[in-house]
Parts: C-alpha cells; structure tokens; sequence
C-alpha cells in the first residue's frame, strides 16, 4: 500500500508529507482547495505526463515521492527484478519536475525511465474518476478483470505456454520449409560442391601442416645442393685427398735423406688427411640426410594449391572449408529428405494448435460461467446505488481464428442504463456519474481480485443524492477492508465513513502573506464532526448540521 507522499513545490503545495495507513482515507475540502493537486502530484510520481506548469510559481523544480510497502512476491517489484533495479525494502518512487519540462524518474533512488516508472506503478496505485478509467476502457483490462474474479490465472499462464509452443513449431516450419526452398533452387550447384568438397576432403589444420612442410622441403632443397657441391669436390675426380696423400708418401721417403727437416710436416699432412677423411664421411651423412622425393614435394603443392584455390571459388578461409563441406552436406540432406521432415514439422505445428485450441475453448467455457457470475455479483450492487433499471453485462465473444496467448476471447463490459434502451460498452453508454458508480460496482464485486493494493477515487460520488451516497460510502468501506482506498468526496456520507479524514485547505505562508499554499491537515474527532457539519450545511454551519454530523459519524462506528 502507499504508506507515504511527499511533495516540494508542485503548484500550491510548498511543502508536504503525508502518511497513509490501510484502510479508507478520504481527502475533503472547499472547491479549489487543492485536491486535484494530490491527485496529480500522486500521478506523477507513478510515471504520469509531465509538465512544466506543475512546479510552483518562483521555483526551478518541483519534486514528488511516494513510498510503497508491497509483500516481496509483488508484480511491481518482478518488474523492477526483471530490469535489473533493487528492490530491498519499501518501494521508492521519485519524480522530479523543471519549470522548463524536463523530468528525471528515480525508483529506489535508481535512475529509470519514465516508461518503467509507469509500467511498475500500475501494480501500485490505480485512480479511478469520473472522466479516466483505464480499467473501464481498455478490453485487455475487461478480460483480465474477469479471469481475476473467476480464478483462471494458472489456465491463462498455461494456455499463454500452449500459445509459445505452437507459434515456436510455426517458426520451425517456416524456417524448414525456407531452407528447403532455397536448397531447391540450388541444388545442382550444391550437389557439385558436395562432390568436389567430398573428393578433397579438407581436414582442420592441414593447411598450415601442408604449408610448413612445402617450405621444409624447398629449404631443405635449397641447402642439397651447396652439400652435394662439397661432396664433389671432397670426392669427385677434383678431390684434392689423392694429391695430399701422394705428397705426403713423397715427403715422407725424402725425411730420411735430410732427418729433422720434414718429420713436422709430414705429421701435420697426415692430420689434414685424417680431417679431410672425416669431413668426406659427414658430407655423405648430411647429403644422406637431405634426400627427399621430389614427387612428395609436388604432390604437398598440389594438395595446397587445391585446398587455396577451393577457398576462393567459396569465398571462405581454407580453414573454413571442412565446416562448409559438412553444412553442404547437411543441406543436401535436408533437401533429399526435405518432405519428409517438412511433413514431421507440419504435424508437430497441428499438435500444437490442436492442443491450444483444447485449451482454449476450455478456457472459454470457463469465462463463459465466470462472465455469468460477474454480471450477477456486479447487479446485486446496482440498487443501493440507484441503478436499480440498470443492466450489468459481461459480454465475451469467442472466435477461434483470433488467437492469442491470452485465448479465444473478447471480453468487454457491456451496460444498459434504462429499460427499452439498447445495451452497449460501458464507456460509451454511461454517463460520468454513471459510469463511477458502475465502476465501484465492479471493484465491490472483484474485492481483492484484480486490483492494485492501492485505489484512488476521485470524486465519484458527484452528483448523487444522500442515499446513494450513503451506499457509496458503504462500499467504499467495504472495499477497504482488502485493500488501501483513497476517496476524494464532496458527500459526508462518505467522509463519515473513513478511518483516516484528511482535511485540505489553502491559506497564506506563514511570514508571507503574499503566497498562498495548500495544507492538508489530519484531523481529529472533534474537528472532524466541523468538517463534515460544513459538508452537510455549506458556508454557514448549524446546530441542526452539527447534530446531523455527529449522527453520521456515531451511525458509522
């Protein structure tokens, strides 16, 4: 419920802060006194249009903040979960105004936009009057109401699941059956890319395998050939090995004529003999180890150059060509096999609407009996009201190719104010004092069902007499005993009624006689009985007035 508002400067109002309880409060006053603004000021802190012209003469900004204690299962607080917003404690709802039109929206002292400020405070607070009836106008809402008061929540959620199902196996068949179609037009190119994809048979990773080994071989190729020249020219006929050791064997049969003067040099000849020999024997073994197939080289070339080539002709990275092969495959696939898979798709979607359909008609079935049982709760209000010749109809009109996740179902308040007249939709029939009385009819006979926790009336009780007053406030008091009723009234039948009496005035600003502000004012038993005196006699207040108040007041204790 709304436990507390608070208002800076918006319009008349300075400074304000009012604490509400359970119950039903109402708010009287003179004409002008300032009613209209709470209601506005209430409105706008809900999310409601601003404007410039609300913030009070001679200041920058007006500001408006209306507190909420709701249980934590709350639809406005899954709301505020489902965007990410806390939603700890009381419910904070803050609205600040310019003079120059902007506004900003807070929620639990969190930024939000006012469209979210809006969708979470029609879970709070719903204002009903003579002339703005969101319940009364939007069919949406006729339904809703009527699936409130007959208990069909579950079976609305469970058709709403039905109703996801067959629209998802729609999706899934249209998407198919596009696939397929597509596939048609393409499929003798597809069935060449499917064989030319097939006989390479690209696998991941053999690009860079085949790419390392191509520039391997061609390194190692380019590196043979300064071995073989060495292995020429330490082996070949020009091998300078034969020479050396004929020269040495010379040298050597010459050191015993001249002892002393060869020995050194035949020494290190046989040393440069023995390196020589070693460094024929590792150019053997390195050039051994050079030795590749120039065919293996060719066909790694061929085999990359192929794998390159595939992937500009499909525009894809070579990387990219073992997915395509498979999706190609998969394609071709699911056009050989297209009709049969069509054929399982279209009978998944006539299941499904099958058992939609089933639902849905149960589900009417179901509003049909709940229509009957709100038509009659809502008439057996009608006669305290003095709408004793009119009709209350809940009209709902099934038609099975208007589906939604909603059902089959229009729902719509239809009336009949005078006998001989033709009934019609409520909006449209009724007149405003008609039509507010209608209107409580209603919530009496839903109570606790399909309700915001907190409502607001704004002088529905205009126009009416004594006794339909009476019967107004009678309701009222009743409709309070589930949920937080807020009345703006002129009638004091009504304001006898009320657990909380909020009187509003306007005056001077204390220490500047020059401004005029709105004050509310809680008021007290005795006070109270003044206040209603004035209701019942006007500008001059009787003895008789009086007297009459306090019967009022006593008769409703």
């Amino acid at each position: 419920m709304l436990i507390q508002l608070s208002i800076r400067d918006i319009v008349l109002i300075d400074r304000l802060d009012l604490a509400f309880s359970q119950g039903l409060s109402v708010l009287t006053g003179e004409t002008g006194a300032g009613k209209s603004i709470l209601l506005d000021s209430l409105s706008l802190a809900l999310g409601g249009r601003g404007d410039g012209g609300l913030v009070r003469h001679g200041e920058d900004k007006g500001q408006v903040t209306a507190v909420f204690d709701v249980p934590m299962d709350h639809p406005a607080r899954k709301v505020l979960r489902e965007n990410d917003l806390d939603d700890d404690g009381d419910l904070i709802f803050r609205r600040i105004q310019s003079a120059d039109g902007r506004t900003k929206a807070f929620i639990n002292d969190q930024p939000v936009g006012v469209q979210l400020m809006r969708q979470a405070g029609q879970f709070l607070v719903e204002i009903h009057g003579q002339h703005a009836d969101r319940a009364l106008t939007d069919t949406d809402a006729h339904r809703a109401l009527l699936d409130a008061f007959a208990g069909l929540g579950e079976d609305v959620a469970a058709l709403s699941g039905l109703y996801r199902s067959w629209r998802e196996a729609e999706r899934a068949l249209k998407k198919h059956r596009e696939k397929v179609e597509a596939a048609a037009r393409e499929a003798d190119y597809l069935r060449s890319s499917v064989e030319e994809l097939e006989a390479l048979s690209p696998v991941n990773g053999e690009e860079d395998e085949l790419a390392e080994a191509r520039a391997r071989m061609m390194k190692i190729e380019r590196v043979a050939s300064d071995i073989a020249e060495a292995s020429e020219f330490l082996n070949g006929n020009g091998s300078p090995v034969p020479e050396i050791a004929s020269l040495m064997r010379r040298l050597e049969r010459k050191s015993h004529e001249a002892p002393g003067l060869l020995e050194e040099t035949v020494q290190l000849l046989d040393q440069a003999l023995d390196t020589l020999s070693n460094a024929q024997m590792e150019v053997e073994r390195a050039l051994r180890r050079t030795e590749f197939d120039p065919k293996e080289l060719e066909r790694v070339e061929e085999r990359l150059f192929a794998l390159r080539a595939a992937a500009r002709k499909y525009s894809v990275p070579v990387t990219a060509l073992p997915a395509l092969a498979e999706k190609m495959v998969s394609d071709l696939a699911d056009l050989d096999a297209g009709e049969e898979k069509l054929k399982l798709l279209e009978k998944a979607v006539g299941v499904a609407a099958d058992a939609y359909q089933a639902a849905a008609r149960t589900l009417s079935e179901k509003r049909h009996h709940g229509a009957e049982a709100l038509s009659a709760a809502v008439m057996a209000e009608l006669p305290a009201l003095k709408l004793e010749r009119a009709r209350f109809m809940v009209s709902v009109s099934t038609d099975g190719e208007n589906a939604g996740a909603e059902g089959i179902d229009l729902v719509e308040f239809h009336v009949q104010t005078n006998p001989g007249t033709r009934p019609g939709p409520i909006m449209k029939v009724a007149s405003g004092g008609e039509l507010s009385r209608f209107l409580l009819a209603l919530k009496v006979a839903l109570a606790d069902r399909g309700s915001a926790p907190t409502l607001v009336f704004d002088e529905i009780d205009t126009g009416v007499g004594g006794a339909v007053a009476d019967a107004i406030g009678q309701r009222l008091k009743r409709l309070s005993a589930t949920v937080q009723v807020l009345s703006v009234t002129h009638a004091p039948q009504v304001a006898a009624r009320a657990a909380t009496h909020l009187l509003i005035a306007k005056g001077p600003v204390e220490g500047d006689a020059s401004r005029i502000a709105t004050r509310v004012t809680p008021m007290e038993p005795s006070h109270r009985r003044e206040e209603i005196a004035r209701m019942l006699a006007g500008a001059e207040i009787t003895e008789e007035a009086r007297a009459a108040a306090a019967k009022l007041l006593a008769a409703t204790d």
